[in-house]
C-alpha cells in the first residue's frame, strides 16, 4: 500500500502534477550530488582568498562528507517516522541558507560549519527524496522510469559539478557557493505545492532515541577516522583507538536494534541478498569512481599542466552520456532485471579504469581519456539507478526512508574509505613529489587500486546472477490472472522477505 493516492499504474500517462514532483525531488539530489564533485576545483583559490593551510582546507571537502555520511541513517528514518514531505522541506530550505552563507563567510572555520551543515541537511534530503518517489510511484516499470530519471540526476550532477566549477573558479570561489542557494530556493516553493503529504509512522511504541544516538554517533566517527587516518597514519595509535570506539557503538547500536521494538533499522533487512548485494555494490561503484576523480584530476592538473576548466571538459562526455540516456534505463530494468544491469555497467567500469592504465606524460585524449570517460559515463548509467531500484523493490512504504538511508550511507562511506585507501597508495608511492615520472608511476598503483574496487563490486553483483538462475531452474514460472499487465514471475520472488527481490 502507498501513503497516497495519485498513483500511476502501468496503463496511465504521468500527470503535470507528478512530473513536477519527480523535478523538485531530481533538482534536490542534482544540488546534492553537485555540491560533493564542484568544491575541488576551487580549494586552491578558496586557500589563496582565506589564507587557508592545506590541513584546514581538507575539512572544506571531509566536513561535508562528516555530516553526509555521519547523519543519513538518522535522516532516513526520521523521513519514516516525522512525515517525508514535512523531512524533505525543512532540510532543503536548510540547504539553502547553508549555501549563502558559504558564498559570504571570510574565515576557514565558518565555511567548515556551512559545509557541515550542508551535508547535514543532504542526509536527510536524500532518503527523503527517495522514499518520496518509492512511495509515490507503483513499483514496476513506473518505479523504475522514475528512479532512472532521478539517479541519472544525481550522476549528471557529480559529473557537470566538474565542469560548473571550472567555469565559475574562474570569476570567484564564491559563486561556486553560492550557486545552489537560488536553485535550491526555487526547488522548495515548487516542492511546496507538489510534494504530496505522507502519513507519518505510527509511533505508538516510541521513538528510538538511544539506536539514533548511538548509530549517528558511530557513523560520524567512522567517518571522521577514515578522513583522517591519511594525515594522523592508519597504524597509528589515534586512528585505530577511533577504528575500535567506532566499532564498539556500532555492535551497542546492533543491539539496541535488536531488542527495541521500534528501531531506527530494522535489522532483518540486512538478511536480504539483494539489499546486501546493493549497498556492497554502491560502496564499491562509487568508492572506485571517487577514487579514480581524484586521481585523474590530480594527473591532468600536475602532470599535464590542464587548467581546471580543461580538467572539467575532460569529464564532460561521461556526464552527457549520463543525462542522455536517463530515459532508456528504467526500460533496460524491466526487460534485463537489476543484476544483469548491474553486472553490465560494472563490466564497463572495469574496463574504464583498465584502460585509463595506459596514461603517460604525453595527453592521449582521443586514445585514452575520452574512450575512458565514455565507458565511464555508460556504467554510471547503468549502475546508478539500477542499485537504487534494487535497494527499494519490495520494501513496504513505512521502511523506504531506512533502505534509502542505508543506501546512501553505503555509497558514502564507501567513498570516504576507498579514497582514503587510494590516497594512501599515492601517498606510500612518494606521489607528492620527485621527478614528474615518478609521480606518474606513485598514481598507476592507485588506478590499480581503483580498477580492483570496481571488480570486486563485479564479483558480488555476480552472486546475485548465480542465485537468480538456481531458483529459475527449481521453481515453477505463474501468471496472475486478475492482472495481465504483471509479468511472469516466480512464486518465491512474491513472497520473500523484505528486499529479497533482485
Amino acid at each position: 500500500m502507498t501513503s497516497q493516492t495519485d498513483v500511476p499504474t502501468s496503463r496511465e500517462r504521468w500527470t503535470p502534477r507528478l512530473w513536477g514532483t519527480l523535478l523538485v525531488l531530481c533538482a534536490a539530489m542534482f544540488l546534492d550530488a553537485l555540491d560533493v564533485s564542484m568544491v575541488g576545483v576551487a580549494l586552491p583559490s578558496i586557500a589563496t582568498d582565506l589564507g587557508l593551510s592545506t590541513a584546514t582546507l581538507q575539512w572544506i571537502v571531509s566536513g561535508y562528507i562528516l555530516g553526509y555520511g555521519g547523519l543519513l541513517l538518522l535522516g532516513g528514518r526520521a523521513a519514516d517516522l516525522l512525515g517525508r514531505r514535512r523531512v524533505f522541506l525543512i532540510a532543503l530550505a536548510v540547504f539553502a541558507l547553508a549555501s549563502l552563507l558559504g558564498g559570504l563567510v571570510d574565515s576557514g572555520p565558518l565555511l567548515i560549519a556551512s559545509r557541515f551543515v550542508k551535508g547535514l541537511s543532504a542526509a536527510f534530503t536524500a532518503p527523503a527524496g527517495l522514499s518520496i518517489i518509492t512511495t509515490t510511484f507503483k513499483e514496476g516499470p513506473q518505479r523504475n522510469r522514475a528512479l532512472a530519471i532521478y539517479t541519472t540526476c544525481a550522476a549528471t550532477g557529480f559529473s557537470m559539478g566538474l565542469v560548473l566549477s571550472g567555469l565559475l573558479t574562474e570569476v570567484s570561489w564564491r559563486l561556486t557557493m553560492l550557486l545552489p542557494a537560488p536553485i535550491a530556493l526555487m526547488a522548495l516553493l515548487a516542492g511546496m505545492r507538489l510534494i504530496p503529504h505522507s502519513r507519518r509512522e505510527d509511533s505508538g511504541k516510541g521513538y528510538d532515541v538511544p539506536g539514533a544516538v548511538t548509530g549517528t554517533a558511530a557513523m560520524l566517527l567512522l567517518v571522521f577516522t577514515v578522513v583522517q587516518a591519511p594525515e594522523a597514519g592508519w597504524t597509528s595509535a589515534r586512528t585505530l583507538l577511533s577504528f575500535l570506539a567506532a566499532a564498539g557503538l556500532l555492535t551497542l547500536f546492533a543491539g539496541i536494534e535488536r531488542r527495541s521494538p521500534h528501531p531506527l533499522i530494522r535489522l532483518g533487512v540486512l538478511r536480504s541478498g539483494s539489499q546486501i548485494r546493493a549497498n556492497l555494490g554502491a560502496a564499491f561503484f562509487f568508492g572506485s569512481y571517487v577514487g579514480f576523480q581524484f586521481l585523474v584530476t590530480q594527473y591532468m592538473q600536475s602532470l599535464l599542466g590542464w587548467s581546471a576548466l580543461q580538467t572539467a571538459l575532460a569529464f564532460l562526455p561521461a556526464g552527457a552520456l549520463v543525462a542522455l540516456s536517463s530515459t532508456k534505463i528504467g526500460g533496460l530494468v524491466d526487460r534485463f532485471g537489476t543484476p544483469r544491469v548491474i553486472a553490465t555497467g560494472f563490466t564497463l567500469l572495469v574496463l574504464g579504469y583498465a584502460l585509463f592504465l595506459r596514461i603517460d606524460l604525453v595527453p592521449r585524449y582521443a586514445a585514452v581519456v575520452l574512450p575512458s570517460m565514455l565507458l565511464l559515463g555508460a556504467a554510471c548509467a547503468l549502475v546508478f539507478p539500477s542499485l537504487n531500484i534494487q535497494a527499494t523493490n519490495g520494501v513496504e512504504d513505512h521502511e523506504q526512508g531506512m533502505v534509502s538511508g542505508l543506501l546512501n550511507t553505503s555509497i558514502q562511506v564507501g567513498g570516504a574509505v576507498f579514497l582514503a585507501v587510494v590516497t594512501a597508495v599515492i601517498t606510500a608511492g612518494g606521489g607528492t613529489g620527485g621527478t614528474p615520472q615518478d609521480v606518474l608511476d606513485s598514481f598507476r598503483p592507485g588506478l590499480v587500486v581503483v580498477t580492483v574496487i570496481a571488480a570486486a563490486g563485479l564479483l558480488v553483483t555476480l552472486t546475485g546472477l548465480r542465485r537468480r538462475r538456481a531458483e529459475r531452474r527449481t521453481v515453477v514460472v505463474a501468471r496472475s490472472g486478475e492482472d495481465p499487465d504483471l509479468r511472469d514471475a516466480t512464486l518465491p520472488a512474491a513472497t520473500e522477505p523484505v528486499g529479497a527481490r533482485d
